[in-house]
């Protein structure tokens, strides 16, 4: 099969966001960027962020990272929520904190196709974040029954390892949107991957 000609991505300063526990936040980039979520946490790190409340645990987290990522990645906007249901710091007053880059959105890679993507000479790839599955019914869905572009939440855990193993710190390299992993039987799937050229 052909391969899809990736352009170098644009990243733009990192953004950082705190949400205090029981209320909502909007993480937003400019026209023609997209969220790419580099670290989040949910708890407690010190006396003085979200500071009405109970201050009991200073050192406390949730599984947050994940949530973020899946949820936000690759959106233009996205609201987060620091839920007052979660209290992994036993009645501390928690917060939710995310740091994200906004980045121009390039193009994803069908299911059963390879892409190939290269840097300028003197500079590696480096890959911020990959996913392989379906998170959108209109991602490669041309020609495609509604029955395999239906389910939305499917993703496959290896998706990242699989292309920083490939990729990181190299000048070129080519991966594949491979048949061989289903995370979710019957469902067209995509491989998304951004990266950035840097020097060596």
């Amino acid at each position: 099969t052909k391969p899809h000609t990736v352009a170098e991505t644009l990243i733009l300063p990192a953004c950082h966001s705190v949400t205090c526990e029981g209320s909502q936040s909007n993480l937003q980039c400019g026209e023609n960027t997209v969220i790419v979520v580099s670290w989040a946490n949910y708890g407690r790190r010190d006396k003085t962020t979200c500071p009405d409340g109970p201050l009991h645990l200073l050192s406390a987290s949730a599984d947050s990272p994940f949530t973020c990522i899946h949820r936000c990645n690759w959106q233009n906007s996205c609201t987060v929520e620091a839920p007052s249901l979660v209290d992994p710091c036993h009645g501390t007053y928690e917060y939710l904190e995310v740091f994200f880059t906004c980045q121009v959105k390039i193009s994803p890679w069908l299911q059963f196709d390879s892409m190939n993507s290269s840097s300028d000479e003197g500079q590696v790839i480096v890959v911020s974040w990959a996913y392989y599955g379906r998170r959108d019914t209109t991602t490669c869905s041309d020609g495609r029954p509604v029955s395999q572009i239906q389910n939305v939440n499917c993703f496959w855990p290896g998706s990242m390892d699989y292309v920083t193993t490939s990729c990181n710190g190299k000048n070129s390299c080519t991966v594949e949107a491979k048949s061989s992993e289903d995370p979710c039987y019957g469902i067209y799937k995509y491989l998304e991957v951004f990266y950035t050229c840097k020097g060596k």
